[in-house]
């Protein structure tokens, strides 16, 4: 039980300058938030018929609605939070600040892009929903300002791989501290998956909007915003894998059983970018040969998530068994259910193991047939995005909100309340929609007004909408608590990070130091791109800009 995660387990903080920048992304992240919520309560109650959009001010459609809870929930969000998260954890893995300039612009970077997107979505020029397929034509600030979203994790990750340089420089021959490297690792994946969405953006969608071009190319389009679309799931993930394998062992009072294991595991999510495709099995304008290679490959990528999932109950184990728990499953019930941070956290794994399964599903070809486009994609999303990565946004926060206030935090009972109020009724939705979507109910879609409707829908629609409507409780509930942290928690010492420790030490010697050089396994990765890819867009270059814009409504 030797070594800590960080190199230097004692006497680090980072200046308060650079922790209120992260806190700025992280408070920002939770704002943007509140609105996407209240936005996706009506997407909730509109399975039930229950119009809830026209008493909203300003929002004029029920699709405006879906754009502005997809967008900032799924974009916004959570690029705020990783942001500002693993810019803590590279900070503290590392033992050093990062710099001051990238910081703050990354920071200015995001929320001026969030802005001049989210102008463009309440002025009702943008209800072109989360995907914003072409030709369907937004306003020319929503593409820039999503641009801008994407250039801030750039700008972020520059200041992990300059702090990453100079740390290496004082510690030549060293192992990377597990904690920084699943940190930069996140933002190195991203680096490479982030490339097609910022290529639609920048060089078709942005001058399209503004009249430089004649027209998009809506296959690939389609196809380049898919390049980035399916990574994009573990740009969310990841930070809260950091969490999973780097601090909750330590809440739980465990530790993670191997150094090497969890850095195979975070390596695999660089290397198997290219599994964007999958979402494209129904599209004609895709090779069936190039759409079984992807299938493979996403069968492929469920396997550092199992990787997760081995190593992190067993970190959870090992902290059960030391409070007492016995036999097979008795740890389970060991481990500090009443910590809220924990509860939060252990709930949203058990919602990803959920949401894995589905997850296969839609991998499968066969399967993918029968429910694409159907509200089970939607059931399956919040499993993961929903409930694994929000509710562990949530748990993180019950810890992370009085070490950045210096506060006890706020009510934990009620804490504790709020994460099992929104995993039961993340589940009680999510079925609801999945349920739904095996009887072909249709997703993206207006159900309050539109003309055709199955009996078969009802109960897995008044499902949905009592899920949603508990899931919208249990929010407002977690923002209460953290606002009442800020302003009236108990007053208290900065602790620490729960950083956590490995039982072994990484090795110095043999091949594991290679796992260290990141360029590797980025030299790797675009090759696999450039042969999955590759075809595809030799066979559609150059474009054909013949395609005009729609303009909802």
């Amino acid at each position: 039980m030797s070594t800590a995660v960080v190199s230097e387990p004692s006497g680090f903080t980072l200046p308060q300058g650079q922790l209120n920048v992260i806190k700025w992304n992280i408070y920002f992240g939770f704002a943007v938030l509140a609105v996407g919520v209240i936005m996706g309560l009506a997407q909730a109650l509109s399975y039930a018929r229950v119009n809830l959009v026209q008493y909203y001010p300003v929002v004029k459609s029920y699709y405006q609605a879906l754009t502005i809870h997809g967008v900032f929930n799924a974009l916004v969000l959570t690029t705020a939070f990783a942001n500002g998260f693993i810019a803590l954890t590279t900070a503290r893995g590392l033992g050093r600040k990062l710099n001051n300039a990238l910081l703050h612009a990354a920071f200015w970077t995001l929320f001026i892009g969030s802005i001049l997107a989210a102008y463009a979505m309440f002025a009702d020029k943008a209800s072109v929903l989360y995907t914003f397929y072409p030709p369907l034509e937004a306003h020319w600030t929503f593409y820039l300002g999503l641009a801008l979203v994407v250039v801030s994790t750039w700008i972020t990750s520059a200041a992990q791989l300059a702090a990453l340089r100079g740390w290496r420089k004082e510690h030549r021959g060293e192992r990377v501290p597990l904690l920084a490297f699943m940190s930069i690792a996140t933002y190195v994946m991203w680096d490479i998956a982030s490339v097609g969405l910022a290529v639609e953006v920048v060089v078709f969608l942005l001058p399209w909007s503004l009249g430089l071009l004649p027209g998009v190319d809506p296959m690939l389009d389609r196809t380049l915003f898919w390049f980035t679309g399916h990574p994009i799931v573990y740009f969310w993930l990841l930070p809260v894998y950091v969490s999973w394998y780097g601090l909750i062992p330590k809440q739980a009072g465990g530790v993670l059983f191997s150094d090497t294991v969890t850095r195979v595991a975070f390596i695999l999510f660089i290397l198997l970018i290219p599994v964007g495709f999958h979402h494209q099995f129904m599209d004609p304008g895709v090779s069936q040969g190039l759409k079984f290679t992807v299938a493979a490959l996403t069968f492929a990528i469920f396997f550092p998530s199992l990787i997760t999932a081995f190593s992190v109950m067993y970190a959870l184990e090992i902290g059960g068994r030391r409070r007492g728990g016995k036999g097979l499953v008795g740890w389970f019930f060991k481990i500090p259910w009443s910590d809220p941070s924990v509860a939060a956290q252990v709930l949203a794994m058990i919602a990803f193991l959920i949401g894995g399964i589905s997850g296969l599903m839609n991998a499968s070809y066969t399967m993918d047939m029968e429910i694409h486009n159907t509200a089970f994609i939607s059931g399956h999303f919040h499993q993961t995005v929903g409930c694994a990565v929000a509710l562990s946004y949530m748990g993180i926060a019950y810890w992370l909100i009085p070490y950045f206030e210096r506060r006890e935090l706020w009510m934990p009972r009620l804490a504790l309340f709020q994460a099992f109020l929104y995993f039961f009724a993340v589940m009680i939705f999510s079925n609801g929609l999945e349920a739904g979507g095996m009887e072909g109910m249709p997703r993206r879609t207006d159900m309050v007004h539109a003309t055709y409707w199955l009996a078969a829908w009802k109960i897995p629609g008044i499902m949905t909408a009592l899920g949603g409507t508990l899931m919208f409780v249990s929010a407002m509930l977690f923002f209460l608590i953290v606002v009442m942290t800020i302003v009236a928690g108990k007053r208290a010492a900065q602790g620490d990070l729960p950083f956590t420790a490995t039982v072994q030490a990484p090795p110095n010697v043999g091949w594991q130091p290679r796992l260290d050089r990141l360029s590797y396994w980025v030299l790797i990765s675009v090759v696999l791109v450039i042969a999955v890819y590759g075809p595809f867009f030799l066979e559609h270059f150059p474009p054909s800009l013949s395609i005009q814009g729609l303009i909802y409504p």
